[in-house]
């Protein structure tokens, strides 16, 4: 069941909704209701399934009320980013949003997500930091991976080398 609330959402107010191995976003835009830009496989409680929304390339912006778009997944109120960022005057959040209701976007799980797309609305800014962690991620992978063969390289050069030399000598 969905968390009970110590405060609850005001209008421009990001909602961060843990779906499992992702988080949805959408914005709160007053009276129970919240827009968000959904994927077709985005339903409530779909969780790893819903993970087939990174290959579609078209999502709706959808208004439709916070509890049937959180189901009965865990979410809270996130605007973290109003430390880098200065939120947007609420009026034109709310405004904008509800402007694009109805509309169909184009969708990248990289570029223009869920997160991109609240993120726009409250900052003027679209950015998503699950997509950035996941980058970061995969980046320090690949330095490991990286450092990993040039060591494996090296020895082998190292050590490879000396076999060769030996069998000369004989």
């Amino acid at each position: 069941m969905a968390p009970t609330l110590d405060k609850k959402p005001e209008c421009g107010d990001l909602i961060k909704i843990d779906r499992g191995s992702y988080q949805h976003w959408a914005v709160y835009i007053g009276d129970g209701f919240v827009v968000h830009l959904a994927a077709p496989s985005e339903l409530p409680g779909a969780g790893v399934h819903s993970m087939m929304s990174v290959l579609t390339e078209k999502a709706m912006v959808k208004k439709e009320e916070l509890w049937d778009v959180v189901g009965t997944n865990q979410w809270k109120i996130n605007n973290s980013l109003d430390e880098k960022y200065e939120p947007r005057p609420v009026h034109i959040i709310v405004k904008e949003a509800c402007a694009l209701v109805g509309q169909e976007l184009s969708y990248c799980v990289f570029r223009g997500n869920c997160e991109h797309f609240v993120n726009e609305l409250r900052y003027g800014k679209a950015e998503s930091r699950q997509v950035r962690k996941a980058g970061e991620a995969v980046m320090i992978a690949g330095i490991a991976a990286a450092v990993g063969l040039g060591v494996v390289a090296l020895a082998g050069a190292l050590f490879g080398g000396k076999k060769k030399e030996n069998k000369n000598t004989h």
